[in-house]
């Protein structure tokens, strides 16, 4: 199996060449392609991906939508497209303990998610977040771990910075390098308020 994930883990996103590329490799070795679409949403309606979900349902054999990160009180769903795969999938489950005795509520959600593009909006708002903060990050100067159109943005911060900032915001470090420098991680999300990004824009000028 080849697992992978879009968005990855820093934040970049495989275009519909490589997506289409990965798939007809994996079908000619006979191997399934997997996608963890935990951050789906927001690779979906990023500025630079040219990536739909049409295109991953028909590329993959099973992807999940995310919707921990998006918006839902829990749960992800899993979208099983090749045939070979489905038959007892149920029961697997249920033999694993991976079926909820209340699972009516997480269909719920995901009906609600997707109802009027509820979907795509609260993920472009999480994504135009993210690029007020890019913005901010590049006129500072600041270096990226990776060039990133998601809603993770992965700036390199000086120690200094770094532990100012860590004082009024939550930042994840991701890491330390030998020149006195860090790679950090900021998220946004469908929470994120206006406000409190230009906060942030505000206090990283200061710096």
């Amino acid at each position: 199996m080849v697992y992978i994930s879009h968005p990855s883990e820093v934040g970049t996103l495989y275009t519909k060449t490589e997506l289409e590329e990965l798939s007809a490799t994996c079908r000619k070795y006979g191997l399934y392609l997997f996608l963890d679409g935990a951050r789906l949403g927001y690779g979906l309606t990023s500025p630079n991906t040219d990536l739909t979900l049409k295109d991953i349902a028909r590329l993959c054999d099973v992807f999940y939508i995310g919707g921990t990160k998006c918006g839902t009180l829990f749960g992800e769903a899993a979208v099983v497209l090749n045939s070979d795969l489905k038959p007892d999938f149920h029961t697997i489950m249920k033999q694993n303990g991976a079926v909820l005795a209340k699972g009516r509520l997480l269909g719920l959600q995901f009906q609600t998610l997707f109802t009027d593009n509820l979907y795509e909006k609260i993920c472009q708002h999480g994504i135009n977040m993210a690029m007020l903060l890019k913005e901010a990050f590049t006129k500072k100067g600041l270096p990226f771990v990776a060039e990133s159109f998601t809603n993770q943005q992965f700036p390199i911060l000086t120690e200094k910075m770094y532990a100012t900032l860590t004082k009024k915001y939550g930042i994840g470090s991701w890491e330390v390098f030998d020149n006195g420098t860090r790679a950090v991680r900021f998220c946004t999300s469908w929470a994120t308020s206006e406000e409190q990004v230009h906060n942030l824009i505000n206090d990283l000028k200061a710096l």
